[in-house]
């Protein structure tokens, strides 16, 4: 990505773009150099996230950069000015690179001195909205007192807006010219937002601000309801967008302060309904907000003050292998070691505030008691996250649509902490029936007996005998040229896998398992030592029940939960299921989403991450074997005992860079409560897969995607969280065991 400015004569193609000829001044912040024509060294590097500030002087004739309100020193000087040149923002990108310009629509983030922005901010509205908020809060702050018919002063936390007719005129006639400016996003984030922050700056639980649920309320009352829409929207893009492009400092204060305010909005019921109805999932911007960006610059992140003292296991031999041989440690090793994990549970401490919050966040979406009317928050947050899973299951080869693997990772963890908060102390699981009832849509992902349509026809039959359940006959079509490839298939797989078939399904017919998975699944189901085969109770006689596969868009509350006698997303129970619920069944679907979640891009992405803790061991490596040609190296010869001390130099620094960075890793990916929360995964996998086999043949509509996770989450438990972590603290293995 190269930014900057460039005059029309500039010419952009696949080759070349601004700063690739004369008249375009670029910075690139990933090779870290300047281009005009040809390029040096220049400024910093950037990371996603970061703001960069394009400068440029027309009366000096320079072009100036800065990142995050830092500047990198003048670039360019002496550009060419005169009759008939004008200079334009410009950048070129490399493919799934993308930016969010800012030419003064809304506030500059890090505005400079001596500079303004290409668009003149709203002054006159400016004026106008600060004046009226001035009114606004002049008439919170002072009531009438009834009793002595004068005005008083009132406590803002206390204040209640209880229908003084006098108080409501003034109100409304406040509002009568507040309202069209609150649907500007330069005054939203400039004057709403600012105000809205300063009531929590308070300090306190966000419960002990009530001046914000109160505003809104008014809002409501007192504005139309399209200006109402269009305000709430702009607030919540300010407050995301200012989430994501906020700084990493230690104390994580900014991303707090945004999650707070966030949090106090959603607390207000009708605002919350509309903003996950229309706002929320529109571009993934509610991931966002359970993101936590790690630091590439550890300095300005402010992990050198937080972890003064670097530390790193020397765990592997010289030829990269890992010593069996355990090490007494010395003294100075041990006190370092200290230090570090002393540090590394103060950023833990910091980092375990903002992910409450993000639970906060997700526990408010997730509530299905809400007092007013209309769909429960629940609901419409279910029927936006199954859209989610679908674009991103559908679109797994379109990189520029999908969720970011390491947004995922961290909405996932949050996902599992709110969930298991609703539940009840049950263990887990998924029932049977979601994966053939209809009521569940899977995008037509793979099915452990193959696709879906050869299923309904094939095993029709089985699903009235064993649960009483009948397929549409608008859904049972002709066979199509997928069923019969199916066919084929299936037949071919009985042959070369007869052993799958035995060992998770010992009563199924032979040939409906073509799943490739279930080779590497037995093979797991061995090594975890799950027992999968369990009696099978006798079937009952009971009413059939027709059933068609329903969209997202298709299903009513009633259709997940059920009401009188409807058993909703539990339709369709087989015998074997016990007649007690688990949980409220929305939570169930929940529980399916986040499974699918994993397997989408959750798992690679905990893969990759150990990438990070392989770079520090092969730098200790590196170091350890310098140290000991140091210890070697012949008094004699100085030139290369120097170069040897300058190696020695690049790889400390280099390990103090990545010993820090490893630690934010070992915090936000790695730490103890996240291996639990997939070690619950991996349980609720392993249940889900026991209840499956118990229903026989019907145990082919399981999709492929829980033996993966099960077998993947495993293996993550296994192979990516130790050594600072390990499978024997697990609950089960000496700890608590989870619900």
């Amino acid at each position: 990505m190269q930014i900057g400015w460039c005059t029309l004569n500039c010419r952009f193609n696949q080759e070349e773009g601004v700063g690739d000829t004369p008249d375009s001044y670029a910075y690139d912040g990933n090779r870290v150099r300047k281009w005009n024509v040809t390029t040096t060294n220049y400024g910093k590097s950037w990371a996603a996230g970061d703001i960069v500030s394009c400068l440029i002087d027309l009366d000096e004739g320079t072009i100036a950069f800065c990142l995050n309100g830092i500047s990198l020193g003048t670039a360019f000087d002496n550009i060419t000015r005169g009759a008939g040149m004008a200079y334009f923002p410009a950048i070129s990108l490399s493919f799934k690179e993308s930016v969010a310009f800012n030419f003064g629509s809304r506030p500059l983030r890090y505005p400079v001195e001596g500079y303004c922005p290409l668009q003149d901010p709203p002054v006159a509205d400016l004026v106008k909205a600060h004046k009226l908020l001035g009114y606004l809060k002049n008439v919170i702050h002072i009531g009438i007192d009834v009793t002595e018919g004068k005005l008083v002063e009132k406590d803002t936390s206390m204040w209640q807006l209880q229908g003084e007719p006098t108080v409501l005129i003034t109100l409304a006639h406040i509002f009568n010219y507040f309202s069209p400016l609150l649907c500007k996003v330069y005054l939203v984030e400039d004057v709403l937002m600012t105000f809205l922050l300063s009531i929590l700056e308070q300090g306190g639980a966000v419960e002990a601000h009530p001046l914000i649920q109160q505003l809104l309320d008014l809002m409501w009352l007192l504005m139309e309801e399209y200006e109402v829409h269009e305000c709430l929207k702009q607030l919540l893009t300010s407050l995301l967008r200012a989430y994501r492009f906020s700084p990493i400092i230690p104390d994580l204060g900014l991303q707090i302060h945004y999650l707070r305010l966030t949090i106090a909005v959603l607390k207000h019921e009708k605002s919350r309904k509309y903003l996950l109805s229309n706002v929320l999932f529109d571009v993934l911007r509610s991931v966002v907000f359970f993101y936590i960006k790690s630091p590439l610059r550890v300095e300005e992140a402010g992990l050198q003050e937080l972890i003064p003292t670097t530390w790193w296991p020397n765990r592997f031999t010289k030829e990269g292998k890992e010593s069996k041989e355990v090490k007494e440690e010395s003294a100075e090793e041990r006190l370092r070691r200290r230090a570090y994990e002393r540090g590394c549970q103060r950023l833990k401490k910091r980092i375990e505030v903002v992910e409450g919050l993000q639970v906060q966040i997700l526990k408010l979406l997730l509530n299905n008691k809400d007092r007013g009317g209309g769909e429960a928050s629940r609901y419409i947050f279910l029927n936006k996250f199954r859209k989610f899973l679908q674009e991103n299951a559908s679109n797994r080869g379109n990189l520029t649509v999908l969720c970011p693997p390491e947004y995922m990772v961290c909405f996932l963890h949050r996902l599992i902490a709110a969930l298991r908060f609703f539940w009840d102390g049950h263990k887990a699981y998924v029932p049977p029936q979601l994966f053939y009832n209809g009521k569940v849509d899977y995008f037509d992902l793979q099915r452990l007996g193959g696709l879906l349509s050869h299923l309904k026809k094939t095993l029709k039959d089985d699903l009235a005998a064993k649960a009483n359940v009948v397929i549409d006959p608008a859904e049972l079509q002709a066979v199509t040229m997928d069923d019969l490839d199916e066919d084929e298939e299936s037949a071919t797989s009985a042959a070369q896998r007869p052993s799958a078939t035995l060992a998770i399904g010992g009563l199924l017919p032979p040939g409906w398992l073509s799943s490739p998975t279930l080779g590497r699944a037995n093979r797991f189901l061995s090594t975890a030592a799950v027992s999968l085969m369990n009696p099978r109770r006798p079937l009952g006689a009971l009413e059939k029940i027709k059933v068609r596969t329903l969209s997202v868009e298709q299903r009513t509350e009633e259709d997940i939960e059920g009401s009188h006698g409807n058993e909703g997303l539990l339709l369709g129970k087989p015998p074997e299921e016990p007649d007690q619920p688990i949980t409220e069944n929305s939570l169930l679907e929940v529980l399916d989403g986040i499974i699918m979640m994993y397997n989408l891009s959750v798992h690679q992405q905990l893969g990759k991450m150990v990438g990070v803790s392989d770079d520090v061991n092969e730098y200790a490596m590196a170091l350890k074997d310098t140290e000991e040609k140091i210890s070697r190296c012949p008094k004699r010869r100085r030139d290369i005992h120097e170069e040897l001390l300058k190696s020695q130099k690049v790889f400390s620094e280099k390990l103090n860079h990545l010993s820090r960075r490893l630690a934010w890793i070992n915090v936000t990916i790695y730490s103890k409560e996240k291996m639990q929360d997939v070690y619950w995964l991996l349980q609720v996998c392993i249940r889900t897969i026991e209840h499956g086999d118990r229903t026989g043949s019907l145990f082919a509509f399981m999709p492929e995607f829980y033996l993966s996770v099960a077998m993947n989450s495993y293996s993550a438990l296994k192979n990516y969280f130790s050594p600072v972590n390990s499978m024997e603290e697990l609950p089960g293995k000496g700890m608590r065991s989870p619900c």
